[in-house]
């Protein structure tokens, strides 16, 4: 048993312990509504991305010069695992769910036959990931000593991935990360980046046999736009990433000082009980002194 000098070091420790959690909720809540505003403002423009890319792409299904990005290689045998994650821990689960569904995707690929490659964007899905996969993983971009992320780098990481692609290394790309739903409610995803995957989409109030001409032609848009889009998407990806981990470690956080304060509680029971204790031998020893005397 424990004596009452190691209980109050240890409610003092806990108490300690208890007030960094508390701070550090505090603190993402406060991050979190910035970042929740990000998410939420970038996802009409990918939105209206996707609905531009359907209509120039609507009339080029088949085409011998569609695009590279688009029409792919024509195979389907070497996958790039686009894996993003956040820079710092104690949020949670929402890096190892992102890992998660990375793991389970390379090795349902390689359980096909498929070679699998991995760049990761953040050094938390690194860690998770190169136990098992250090064979496989190309690179990991970090930017944990820049303070805000921009479209900048989202920028780098699309150039990385499309000179990968120019240089045939591989045929399909993929892009996980996690969507923000709420504070409570993170969901990991997976996103085909190339070839690029265009959702056939239908504007409320328009007609359904509107034709479109464009200037120039739907090739040289569509030359100028894919590898946009690619940067697009990767920037709403780490957005959305941001906007969960700020939910995540304040939900982790919260979920930490309660359960500190119950510790706390245990802690002060015992230790009022070991010292009572205490006490009620001493009077009895001093009782029974007297009497013997």
């Amino acid at each position: 048993m424990a004596s009452l000098k190691e209980l109050r070091n240890r409610i003092a420790s806990v108490k300690a312990t208890q007030k960094i959690t508390k701070a550090m909720q505090m603190v993402a809540a406060a991050k979190l509504r910035k970042a929740q505003m990000a998410a939420e403002a970038a996802r009409p423009y990918s939105e209206r991305m996707a609905k531009v890319m359907a209509n120039i792409s609507a009339g080029m299904e088949g085409s011998e010069n569609a695009p590279k990005l688009m029409a792919g290689t024509g195979s389907d045998q070497t996958h790039l695992l686009v894996v993003a994650t956040a820079e710092r821990g104690l949020c949670g689960g929402f890096n190892s769910s992102i890992a998660r569904l990375a793991r389970d995707k390379a090795r349902e690929l390689m359980a096909d036959g498929k070679t699998v490659k991995m760049l990761c964007v953040g050094k938390k899905g690194y860690d998770a990931l190169k136990m098992e996969f250090s064979n496989i993983l190309l690179d990991v971009v970090t930017f944990r000593e820049i303070k805000n992320v921009g479209f900048d780098q989202a920028s780098q990481v699309s150039e990385q991935v499309l000179s990968m692609f120019d240089a045939g290394e591989y045929d399909v790309a993929t892009l996980f990360y996690s969507e923000f739903q709420s504070v409570i409610s993170q969901i990991p995803t997976a996103q085909q980046l190339i070839p690029a995957t265009v959702p056939v989409v239908e504007e409320e109030g328009e007609a359904e046999d509107i034709h479109y001409e464009y200037e120039p032609g739907e090739e040289e848009i569509l030359e100028d736009l894919l590898p946009r889009n690619i940067s697009v998407q990767v920037f709403r990806a780490i957005l959305e990433n941001a906007a969960s981990e700020q939910g995540a470690r304040m939900s982790a956080m919260d979920n930490a000082t309660r359960n500190a304060g119950e510790m706390i509680d245990k802690l002060t029971l015992s230790f009022n009980r070991q010292r009572q204790a205490q006490i009620t031998k001493e009077l009895i020893e001093i009782i029974s002194g007297a009497e013997a005397l």
